[in-house]
C-alpha cells in the first residue's frame, strides 16, 4: 500500500503545481493521464520485478504469493498515479481548491483500493 500512497501523492503534487502555474488545465486531462500512465507503468514494472525476485530469493513464499504481491504492486502504483493526477484536475473543475486533493485524501483512497486489488488478485490467483 505504501508505494501507492507515495506515487499518488507525488503525482498530485506535480499536477497541483502545474495547475497553480497555469501549465495544466481541465482540457489537458488526457495528456496528463497519458503521461502519468507511461511513468507509472515503468516505475511499477521495475518495482514489481525487484519485489518478485526479492520474494523468491529471500523468503520462503511460493510463486503464487510472489506473483500476487508483485501484480498488486503494479496495479496499485498505476492506479494511484492516475487517481493522484486526475483528482486535483477534477477539484479545480468543480471550483474547489486542488490542494484539498493532496496527500491525506489520495493516500486514503489509494490504500483502500490497494487492499481491494490485493484481495481480488489473491482470490483469483491463489483460489482463496
Amino acid at each position: 500500500m505504501d508505494p501507492g500512497g507515495s506515487c499518488g501523492s507525488q503525482s498530485s503534487v506535480m499536477v497541483i503545481r502545474g495547475l497553480s502555474l497555469g501549465q495544466v488545465g481541465f482540457g489537458d486531462w488526457m495528456r496528463v493521464l497519458w503521461k502519468e500512465l507511461q511513468v507509472s507503468g515503468l516505475c511499477a514494472a521495475a518495482l514489481a520485478v525487484v519485489n518478485f525476485v526479492r520474494l523468491m530469493v529471500m523468503t520462503s513464499v511460493g510463486f503464487g504469493v510472489a506473483a500476487t504481491v508483485s501484480l498488486t504492486l503494479v496495479a496499485t502504483v498505476v492506479l494511484s498515479d492516475l487517481v493522484g493526477s486526475l483528482l486535483p484536475i477534477l477539484a479545480k473543475r468543480l471550483g474547489t481548491d486542488p490542494a484539498v486533493m493532496a496527500s491525506p485524501l489520495i493516500t486514503t483512497v489509494v490504500d483502500a483500493m490497494s487492499l481491494l486489488i490485493y484481495f481480488q488478485l489473491s482470490s483469483w490467483l491463489l483460489g482463496l
